[in-house]
């Protein structure tokens, strides 16, 4: 059986507990980020959507970093995003200052209704440094 760690950031957000998930899981030496999404610490939506992309990318930080790993760690991304054609030039404009050189990470992007009130969420795969 394979050995599963839930890994949580420092400043763990009360969605975590309101939905029952956790934050990440290190597994072997991956590590399998769950979707971070521009949450503020009470686990609300930061209204501005490019404020929100950038503070899902530094939830994501952090719980990459509770994990033994970094941005540069990234093998796979998956993004979700409820207005796609709209949102698509904010966030290819984050993503270029996230991961500013190749070899850049696997990227997916999914057109999706609903966020559970966000409007971006990012999900990753890791591998963690030896």
């Amino acid at each position: 059986m394979t050995v599963r760690d839930a890994i949580f950031p420092a400043d763990r957000s009360e969605l975590y507990n309101l939905h029952g998930y956790s934050a990440a899981i290190r597994s072997g030496d991956l590590l399998f980020v769950s979707g971070q999404v521009g949450s503020r610490s009470n686990g609300s939506p930061e209204p501005d959507f490019e404020a929100q992309v950038r503070l899902a990318f530094a939830n994501l930080r952090a719980t990459l970093q509770a994990g033994g790993c970094g941005l540069d760690d990234i093998v796979d991304v998956t993004t979700f995003h409820t207005d796609p054609e709209n949102q698509f030039a904010t966030i290819m404009s984050v993503k270029s200052e996230i991961f500013p050189k190749a070899p850049y990470p696997n990227w997916t992007a999914l057109g999706v209704t609903w966020l559970a009130g966000f409007d971006f969420e990012v999900k990753v795969i890791a591998r963690i440094p030896a």
